[in-house]
């Protein structure tokens, strides 16, 4: 199996942060989002080769996936053109000569892979039931749990089951004529879909099975990847140093070894990375990236990037790297 990992987007969504730090490289309680998803593959033991399509900051991904996975034979392709998703996949074609695993990387997903094993059908995709379906994907399905229809962002409920971005394709050849197809017609709400791949393989006969993923999470803005911090921390992220002294720690958090905290209280849902310093403040259900310095501070629901300074100030704050706030005495 091969798997294809669609990165090329600018993350217009989570700037000022994204300007300097590719989207899937955001931390999540002290672990880049793009590592939970590759920790996932590498468990599963039979990948050929991820491909990986690079676009914005496309050095940076490089640099990351090689040295933090180098087990993993990797290839990187450039999407010059933003045209969609069935475009950032067609151009992938070339490397691909077996079934694939194609992952959006902008959320985190808790979805039991090893199915693809035992799979005798076309292939799989992983949905979850939401509520504000009219921002996704949605997946309608027959009585024998297989996709009839797909349709982007709709205008009537026509079902609650939400595309989560990871999907399974054991039929590959009939997914590059299907994204053939798409690429041939009007685009798609401005650009080529992925999904409307998928439509053209039931089309045909393919039987696309659909399964639910235990659980999804957004890191795909300020207040979603906070909110999906506090939720990894929940589930075996959370670590703290031990011998801290003159603080208090409200768990969950995620604090690494060499950050010094002086008079202040952190915690619930907070990651800190290395070396940062907290003085005589309250820092709560945020995310703080290293070297960053915050004194005399109450923030909650805050995203802080690397080397920021932060001094005197109440509230909530997105802040990329190397910046300044400061408030008045």
């Amino acid at each position: 199996m091969k798997v294809i990992i669609p990165l090329a987007g600018k993350g217009t969504r989570l700037r000022p942060h994204t300007l300097t730090v590719p989207k899937p490289m955001l931390r999540v309680a002290g672990k880049p989002v793009m590592d939970y998803v590759l920790d996932d593959v590498r468990k599963l033991g039979d990948v050929d080769e991820v491909i990986y399509i690079t676009g914005h900051l496309k050095e940076a991904v490089e640099l990351h996936a090689r040295s933090a996975y180098p087990d993993m034979k990797a290839s990187f392709i450039e999407q010059q053109v933003q045209d969609g998703t069935a475009g950032a996949v067609g151009l992938a074609r070339s490397r691909v000569d077996q079934p694939v695993l194609i992952i959006f990387v902008d959320t985190i997903f808790d979805a039991d892979l090893s199915v693809i094993k035992t799979s005798n059908d076309d292939g799989i995709l992983w949905t979850k039931v939401v509520e504000d379906w009219h921002r996704y994907g949605v997946i309608v399905q027959d009585e024998n749990g297989h996709m009839t229809k797909i349709v982007e962002k709709p205008s009537t409920p026509i079902s609650k089951c939400a595309n989560i971005g990871l999907q399974y394709i054991k039929n590959w050849k009939l997914l590059f004529d299907g994204i053939d197809h798409v690429m041939s017609q009007p685009k798609n709400k401005g650009e080529w879909y992925l999904t409307d791949a998928f439509q053209y393989m039931v089309e045909k006969g393919a039987k696309l099975k659909v399964a639910e993923a235990a659980g999804w999470y957004d890191a795909g803005q300020v207040d979603t990847i906070i909110a999906t911090n506090g939720v990894m921390l929940s589930k075996g992220r959370a670590r703290k140093p031990a011998g801290l002294t003159d603080c208090t720690i409200v768990e969950p958090v995620y604090i690494e070894d060499d950050v010094t905290l002086t008079g202040s209280t952190i915690g619930p849902n907070v990651s800190i990375s290395e070396g940062t310093s907290i003085t005589h403040s309250s820092v709560r259900d945020s995310i703080v990236g290293r070297l960053v310095k915050i004194e005399s501070s109450v923030l909650g629901g805050s995203l802080v990037g690397d080397h920021a300074v932060i001094s005197r100030v109440k509230g909530t704050v997105s802040m990329g790297e190397y910046s300044e706030a400061r408030g008045t005495e």
